[in-house]
């Protein structure tokens, strides 16, 4: 099936399936409990689409032991698909995943339950489905998917957001650019923005708020790259296939500012059939496994890592329990993760062994529409 621009993104799922939870409901019974005190971040935010959606925009939960349970909804934040805080923790942005007019929010934590909004600038472009605080703590950057361009916003005095200082559109050789990811390297020389419909990763040198292309790496037509994630050494990138459910392992050369692609190692097991379109990937603290989700399937895999971050091996492969797993994010201890069931409506949690790796069956659920992604405080 051939598909291009917000038609193929909406195919993704940028609504949610027949029969998804409607509303934000209490956690299913059964969920692992552990000695009090074992659980660090109590506070969530939860991100759903609220554009012919049936979502919230923006829900605040609590964790008690692994279960999470709802607070309240933020009034007026719609199509909430992406977070980040500010260096001093003080500030929540989050992308309005408006289109053709998307927006970049900045709200204050001064409450962590109770986020107020500072301000909301346009990203200069449509459907910004991602954004991150760059690491000098002075811009957010943000990737409009269906305009395929990057955007800089200055963080002003108190955490709100300024115009644009810059804004860079790419174009792709046989799709329309659609930029899906752009994070600052370990250094924070470097700005990398991971494009779709390009099937490339920008990049770009970064200072005084501007962007200046320094490299394009380009991956196999139509290998769909989607996020990237580095390791802990900040030797390697792990890069995210959408359209192939795979993972491209590249070295990465701060000094010279340059990926190079080593290998690509298959995110579903041998023989595997049907839709498959991997969402999000991670990377554990001890640097020793990678995890991702993929679509259709509607799996977790876990990588064990070797070389020195230089390989990947597909270890595992289990069920998220739930349709659709458009994403992933460990709690701060790495016991749980926590997986955003985009069609199903649910965000369910998975032990995790920290000497494994490995992922346990799905122990519990919380329903939200349209849910997209989970962020701990």
């Amino acid at each position: 099936m051939t598909m291009t621009g917000l038609s193929r993104r909406t195919f993704l799922g940028a609504a949610a399936g027949a029969g998804a939870a409607t509303v934000l409901g209490a956690q299913v019974a059964g969920a692992a409990t552990t000695e009090k005190g074992c659980f660090a971040g109590t506070t969530v935010y939860i991100g759903s689409y609220t554009t012919g959606a049936t979502g919230h925009g923006l829900d605040v939960a609590t964790r008690s032991g692994a279960a999470l349970s709802p607070v309240r909804t933020i009034p007026g934040i719609t199509d909430t698909s992406w977070f980040d805080r500010s260096a001093d923790g003080k500030t929540l942005y989050v992308t309005n995943e408006g289109d053709p007019a998307g927006y970049v929010s900045a709200l204050s934590l001064a409450d962590p339950v109770k986020p107020k909004l500072l301000n909301k600038v346009s990203s200069k472009g449509g459907a910004p489905t991602h954004l991150s605080v760059h690491s000098s703590g002075k811009y957010v950057l943000a990737a409009n998917y269906s305009s395929g361009s990057v955007v800089v916003l200055p963080i002003l005095a108190g955490g709100k957001l300024g115009a644009a200082t810059d804004l860079v559109t790419h174009h792709g050789a046989e799709r329309d650019a659609h930029a899906h990811q752009v994070v600052n390297d370990p250094t924070g020389r470097w700005v990398l923005a991971v494009d779709l419909g390009a099937d490339s990763v920008y990049v770009y040198g970064f200072a005084a708020g501007k962007l200046s292309l320094h490299q394009q790496l380009k991956l196999p037509s139509g290998a769909g790259p989607r996020h990237l994630a580095f390791d802990r050494a900040g030797k390697f990138a792990y890069i995210l296939g959408e359209l192939r459910a795979e993972v491209t392992v590249a070295s990465w050369d701060a000094a010279a500012g340059k990926l190079k692609a080593l290998s690509v190692v298959p995110a579903v097991p041998a023989g595997s059939t049907g839709d498959q379109f991997p969402g999000e990937i991670v990377v554990s603290n001890d640097g020793k496994f990678v995890h991702a989700t993929v679509r259709g399937p509607n799996t977790l895999a876990t990588f064990a890592v070797s070389g020195g971050g230089a390989t990947l091996k597909l270890v595992s492969s289990v069920p998220t329990g739930g349709n659709w797993p458009r994403h992933v994010a460990l709690d701060p201890a790495e016991s749980w993760f926590y997986v955003s069931n985009q069609r199903s409506g649910t965000v369910t949690w998975l032990p995790r062994d920290p000497a494994t790796g490995l992922p346990g069956a799905a122990a519990g659920q919380l329903a939200v529409g349209s849910v997209n992604s989970v962020y701990f405080a």
